[in-house]
């Protein structure tokens, strides 16, 4: 991309110090661009998952078990902290995802009254597929930056993020 291309920001800004020369718009620079780019995201990290029949909060689910590693299970306590969920959806959701057979919960031999929520078979393949899928469309998104650029980028949102994710 040149730097003469202009963007929906680039109109925003301009017509924002238009009509208020008196305020310092230069976040929307970037903030705006990162809340537009998320929109896009979200609209094609939904459309990966649907080609693999999951929602999005399922993909979260069924992720968070296959990055655990074999046995692709958890504690519900454990799947809790890895989704920002309560304790009340994430039951919701091991229910709903058992009855479609994606997952399984069996007792926990380490606490006789604790349960784990472990992957089958078919739930391993929908994660894996849905992943390579979201991958692909991830890439194309990315597409017009070259690798150091990616890089650049990704370290300059992760200073951006981390405080937030203290």
């Amino acid at each position: 991309m040149t730097q003469d291309a202009q963007d929906e920001v680039d109109r925003l800004v301009t017509a924002w110090r238009a009509e208020r020369p008196d305020l310092d718009v230069e976040p929307l620079q970037v903030l705006s661009r990162v809340s537009r780019l998320a929109k896009h995201l979200d609209r094609a990290r939904r459309a990966a998952f649907a080609e693999h029949g999951l929602e999005p909060w399922e993909f979260d689910v069924l992720t968070a078990l296959r990055r655990a590693g074999k046995p692709y299970e958890l504690s519900p306590g454990a799947l809790l902290r890895a989704t920002l969920v309560t304790s009340g959806t994430m039951t919701n959701r091991i229910d709903r995802l058992a009855q479609a057979g994606l997952v399984v919960r069996r007792p926990d031999p380490e606490d006789r009254r604790g349960v784990l929520v472990s992957l089958t078979p078919a739930g391993l393949d929908r994660v894996d597929a849905a992943f390579a899928g979201l991958l692909r469309r991830e890439h194309e998104l990315l597409a017009g930056l070259g690798a150091q650029e990616q890089r650049a980028l990704a370290g300059l949102l992760r200073t951006l993020l981390a405080p937030f994710d203290s």
